[in-house]
């Protein structure tokens, strides 16, 4: 089955409370119970036998849930995605295998958990590679004092869950930062609201007297080139525009076909024109 369980798991909207009792007030289900349901799913779809299983263990997500309460990051939330990783769970359990759905079902609802937890507790994200979300998880409950470790510690730290010292040092900065706006807030009108990213860099741009000073320059260069156009002949001028001035140019030979004449003529009339206006616009 490549589609993903379709449930309604009718609970009521409501209170985070509320969605607790309800949970917790669905009977649990029997090994035997589980292993025919299960297989239901498995060998016919039926999709009522899934629903049975998922709301059977809701109250072991609110359970697992309670355990990342520490990140800052609603518990409705952490709930929702522990169902998704539940669901996922009994779509990929083998009743055959000798294990209750439960013990199949945490390594899922954690795993979405985590992504969803890694995702969210700050803009960026701190943890990519195996030994940082490792670290990310189980650093603060290895650290064995308040403040920073120090080089013994984190080697301990380090020995302890199978990652390097710098691994340790590395995450262990990365968790005590926080983030900041690059901008300063709208409404910051105060000394301690000063400091933004945005206003220690350097600014490469032009100041205001080098930006009129480009400005008058750029005017004057435009009003020299349209007197060296204006000094062409109208066929000698029509071509340098088609040519060079114009979005979509124009070929040699649309333009002999335009004027009757050869596209060698045109090259010629296009150099002379050039040469010309050269020649004007050449600082006296």
């Amino acid at each position: 089955m490549k589609n993903p369980i379709a449930l309604s798991l009718a609970l009521p909207a409501g209170s985070l409370d509320s969605y607790i009792q309800s949970v917790n007030r669905i009977p649990m289900l029997s090994a035997e119970e589980e292993r025919d349901l299960a297989r239901r799913f498995r060998d016919h779809q039926d999709l009522d036998a899934a629903r049975q299983l998922v709301l059977s263990h809701l109250r072991f997500v609110v359970r697992v849930s309670r355990g990342y309460n520490g990140y800052g990051l609603g518990q409705a939330d952490l709930i929702q995605e522990g169902n998704i990783g539940l669901m996922k769970a009994v779509k990929r359990f083998d009743p055959d295998l000798g294990v209750r759905l439960v013990s199949f079902a945490v390594h899922w609802v954690r795993a979405e958990i985590h992504e969803f937890v890694l995702r969210n507790w700050r803009i960026v994200k701190v943890a990519t590679t195996k030994a940082q979300r490792k670290l990310f998880f189980n650093l603060r409950s290895a650290k064995k004092r308040l403040g920073w470790m120090n080089r013994d510690e984190a080697a301990a730290v380090a020995k302890d869950l199978g990652v390097s010292t710098q691994d340790v040092l590395e995450m262990e900065q990365r968790m005590s930062g926080h983030d900041t706006a690059f901008d300063l807030p709208v409404d910051a009108d105060s000394a301690a609201d000063t400091f933004a990213p945005a206003a220690f860099l350097e600014d490469h741009g032009a100041g205001p007297e080098q930006q009129l000073e480009l400005d008058q320059d750029e005017g004057l260069n435009q009003e020299h080139l349209r007197n060296a156009l204006a000094a062409l002949d109208q066929r000698s001028r029509t071509i340098i525009e088609q040519r060079w001035l114009a979005e979509n140019k124009t070929t040699l030979q649309d333009l002999a076909d335009r004027f009757g004449v050869s596209a060698e003529r045109i090259r010629q009339l296009e150099n002379n024109a050039m040469n010309r206006m050269r020649a004007a616009l050449a600082p006296a």
